[in-house]
């Protein structure tokens, strides 16, 4: 596991050190040998080996075997998983790894129906580092929204941000612009499987060099045009549009905030000591799109919103696991200790900012956040922590996806595996929010947060005020009220992401699922 130098802050260090290469030990039976003469593992149903005992005995490299890999993802799931009593115990001779590792989970339901565990999966090692470090994935830059993505004839994909420096800025695509039609397929209209492929294929490239031609219908044209992008390794720019906007009312900063990965450290601070330096009245952080990554950085963000006074002492978020751990942390053996809000610098990417700098801070009573069900984990967790030390949180906007819980990645013959083993609570003890962070006018349940049901605005660039979650938040500043807008809007629900009929454009690339967690890291306590 690669270890970072920087200067920590101490109580991190206990609370949330860096993962280590074997995990905890489950104190279960070693596995028993097979019958048939061999030295080596076999699987014994209920009978775990400590996972140390199997950890990167890989088949790649001829130390160990498939099944040794099999086994050591079995203990460590029984170890850490949050909860490991509803793996069904299988014998893992007859799959891949990567099959086995997709049934090492719970197939229990939510009190409302839903998958309890919907955010398992897997990657390359390098390319997990890539992501983390630098937010580099494959792509032209353009971040999309899908809308009836099974349904043909109902079918649409809107371009609703871009990278800056990609091959979507180069070409002018921007928000609210339609993609009609990919390599000749009609995006509405198709409806057989090579059609799909040829879409999903374009719409989400996994390699440099691919070449794909979009007919596009740019927001407000009157006609199409077709443009040829090149997928390319993209950095993404986190922190984006920072501005601030004068109202009869004093001023009001906005800020878009799109992943808590490694480089945002660096755009936030920036951020944040600019509208600080403008001595803001009020902020409007736009998470819509932003699925969550690194917890501890959310936590630096709610400093940075709070200001020291308001956060000394308090906790952003205390974990736990799973019923064996009840005091100890089972990925760092360290005892629990829970995270509070952080007042200085990590160094996430020592290249852009070093550990240990005091944040800037605007020292705010209160705070507008535009959600949609795409705003996931650690900014939930963002919205959690700062309404536990009662800073007022105003939501405007859709649903948030509903994800409480983390992990630590994990390491294994160079794959890294993502499986849920904790969830978190704020300062007065509250973290049930599974279903989301739902924007209310007058809120009867906890995870019910006062503000404005609205649904995403394609029509107008982000940080434009006439924009309609934007555009809310300043009039409810004014007015401590929705607008007649937002009248017609109960509740915008996050999407039911398990449909599997009909023809499905969705993203499956790795490179995305990481995005949409919450993450603790080796940052939060290099040793």
């Amino acid at each position: 596991m690669k270890l970072y130098s920087t200067k920590m802050l101490p109580l991190i260090i206990a609370a949330s050190l860096g993962l280590s290469a074997c995990g905890g030990d489950s104190g279960s039976p070693s596995i028993t040998p097979p019958s048939g003469g061999s030295d080596g593992p076999t699987w014994v149903q209920g009978e775990f080996a400590n996972e140390s005992s199997l950890i990167n005995q890989c088949s790649a490299n001829q130390t160990g075997s498939a099944l040794t890999e099999k086994l050591w993802l079995r203990s460590w799931s029984n170890n850490t998983y949050l909860w490991y009593s509803e793996i069904e115990d299988r014998d893992p001779a007859p799959y891949s790894v990567a099959d086995y590792f997709n049934l090492l989970v719970t197939e229990e339901l939510s009190d409302t129906g839903n998958k309890k565990d919907n955010f398992h999966f897997s990657m390359s090692t390098e390319e997990w580092e890539q992501l983390n470090q630098s937010g580099a994935s494959v792509g032209y830059g353009i971040n999309f929204k899908l809308d009836n993505g099974s349904q043909v004839g109902a079918r649409k994909v809107t371009v609703t941000y871009n990278e800056p420096n990609s091959p979507a800025s180069a070409a002018n695509i921007t928000r609210g612009a339609v993609i009609v039609e990919i390599d000749g397929v009609s995006v509405r209209d198709a409806a057989d499987s090579a059609s799909i492929d040829i879409i999903n294929a374009g719409l989400f490239p996994s390699a440099d060099g691919k070449q794909t031609t979009f007919t596009i219908r740019d927001l407000g044209a009157s006609a199409d045009r077709e443009v040829t992008l090149t997928a390319q390794t993209i950095v993404s720019t986190p922190v984006q549009n920072t501005k601030t906007i004068q109202t009869a009312n004093g001023k009001v900063g906005y800020l878009q905030f799109n992943s808590h990965i490694a480089t945002a450290e660096r755009g936030l601070f920036d951020a944040l000591t600019s509208l600080s330096q403008e001595n803001v009245d009020d902020l409007v952080i736009d998470l819509r799109y932003n699925g969550g990554g690194l917890l501890a950085m959310a936590s630096q963000l709610g400093y940075m919103i709070a200001g020291k006074e308001a956060t000394e002492n308090k906790i952003f978020e205390e974990t736990s696991f799973n019923d064996k751990y009840p005091n100890i942390n089972p990925i760092t053996n360290q005892a629990l200790s829970p995270m509070p809000f952080i007042g200085e610098t990590l160094g996430f990417n020592t290249s852009l900012l070093t550990g240990g700098t005091p944040l800037p801070s605007l020292d705010l009573k209160r705070v507008y956040v535009l959600t949609t069900s795409s705003t996931c984990s650690a900014s939930e967790a963002l919205m959690n922590g700062l309404r536990g030390v009662d800073i007022e949180v105003i939501q405007i906007g859709g649903t948030t996806c509903g994800k409480p819980y983390g992990f630590y990645p994990t390491p294994n013959c160079a794959t890294t595996y993502f499986t849920i083993q904790f969830k978190g609570v704020n300062e007065k003890g509250f973290g049930e929010y599974s279903d989301g962070f739902v924007p209310s006018t007058s809120p009867t349940l906890a995870s019910e947060v006062q503000g404005c049901a609205l649904t995403d605005d394609l029509n107008h660039a982000l940080g434009d005020p006439d924009e309609r979650l934007l555009s809310a938040a300043l009039y409810y500043r004014d007015n401590q009220r929705c607008p007649a807008v937002a009248a017609s809007v109960s509740r915008v629900s996050a999407p039911n992401d398990f449909v599997d009929e009909g023809f499905m454009l969705k993203d499956n690339r790795k490179q995305t699922l990481w995005q949409n967690n919450r993450i603790l890291s080796d940052m939060q306590g290099a040793h």
